[in-house]
């Protein structure tokens, strides 16, 4: 079997498909984006193509060993974002051409479906209580959001009452039956951070993800042991050698790479079986579309410590396109009393509608993410 071609397509709302081709008629697909990079991420697939066309792609390992050692630059969002799509789309060719999902070429299954939660809110926190009632009644029992809009690095005490004013009254609103994951999203420096997570343990948040910007291990790991609330980091880490630091310093207790920025499937799951050595759990990060999803629950079917799963269903991006319209029927995602079934078909176990995504390329996107700034004039961080 032999690569006969790599093809992309932009599609609403933020994301980038990459169909991969065979000889044999045996086609794979990935997700090879970066949320606002979308069309550097076709650019790189396209000069990755002089590489892999022509090869076997059923040698997976090889094939990521060697994208990412050719060319002397190694890691990086847009490298191994745009490794991560090809890799899970040679696992999803691999899978089909033997006629089972890609977890049994793993070891097999250690479930058969994962807990799920969704986004609420929007990038500046906005009627939560309601978005959080709303996924209840679809039968979510979590949810996760962004804690604050534009924080400075020091702050005043007026914003951090308002911060917590609206999270206790989303708690008060869910009582103690619902599950709230806090994302910082980078937006809180150490000295706002140390205030919050104090102020928040009451609260007790499933996690508090990007307590700080993942460039700060070092000081998230001061964090870590100045508060019992689980802190997760990830999704802005990509590869194995980001996550190292993170491990040696104890700096998180929850993890969340994102298998569409970190290397695919096979970086992910080195990932999360190495944080099970140091009793950190997985969480993969998923914002994304289908092919990010079907990969995360690939993963999530073969390491252990992976105990939840985010999906982008109805998040705020999702204004002209959302997971399902890209998936053929009957044949995308199950979601049942909060939890996502593992999908058994051979693969990536879902069935892309490739003429809705080829229909949906005639429009593409030019999603871009919002500048801020701060009341002085500088920038803030989204």
């Amino acid at each position: 079997m032999k690569i006969t071609a790599l093809k992309t397509f932009l599609v609403a709302p933020r994301w980038l498909f990459l169909k991969v081709e065979t000889d044999e008629g045996i086609s794979g697909w990935g997700e090879p984006v970066l949320e606002g990079h979308a069309e550097t991420l076709a650019a790189k697939i396209a000069e990755i193509a002089d590489f892999v066309i022509g090869l076997d792609p059923r040698r997976v390992e090889d094939i990521w060993q060697m994208l990412y050692r050719n060319g002397c630059y190694r890691g990086g969002p847009v490298l191994m974002s745009a490794i991560a799509g090809i890799d899970t789309a040679l696992w999803d060719i691999k899978g089909r051409a033997l006629g089972v999902p890609i977890y049994e070429l793993l070891g097999g299954p250690v479930r058969d479906r994962i807990r799920s939660y969704c986004w609420i809110g929007g990038d500046r926190p906005e009627r939560l209580i309601e978005g959080a009632q709303a996924m209840r009644d679809r039968g979510f029992d979590a949810v996760k959001f962004n804690i604050c809009e534009e924080l400075r690095i020091v702050d005043t005490y007026a914003a951090v009452d308002t911060i917590l004013k609206r999270l206790f009254d989303l708690r008060a609103s869910v009582g103690p039956t619902m599950d709230l994951a806090f994302d910082f999203h980078g937006r809180v420096h150490l000295p706002m951070a140390r205030v919050l997570l104090k102020e928040m343990e009451p609260l007790r948040p499933l996690f508090v993800e990007d307590a700080v910007v993942s460039t700060m291990v070092e000081s998230m790991s001061d964090l870590a042991r100045a508060t019992s609330i689980p802190l997760c980091i990830g999704e802005r880490l990509h590869s194995r050698y980001d996550f190292k630091p993170v491990f040696e310093r104890r700096a998180a207790q929850v993890i969340n790479p994102d298998p569409a920025h970190v290397g695919g499937i096979s970086e992910t799951i080195r990932i999360g079986h190495w944080a099970e050595a140091y009793d950190v759990a997985l969480a993969p990060h998923c914002p994304l579309g289908p092919i990010a999803l079907a990969a995360c629950l690939q993963v999530d079917a073969v390491c252990h410590n992976a105990f939840i799963q985010e999906q982008s269903l109805g998040i705020h991006y999702n204004q002209k396109g959302d997971l399902a319209d890209y998936t053929l029927p009957e044949r995308g995602f199950t979601l049942k009393d909060g939890h996502l079934l593992i999908p058994t078909g051979p693969g990536l176990g879902i069935e892309i509608d490739e003429a809705r995504v080829v229909d949906a390329t005639q429009t593409g996107h030019r999603w871009r993410a919002p500048v801020w700034r701060h009341k002085d004039g500088s920038v803030a961080e989204w």
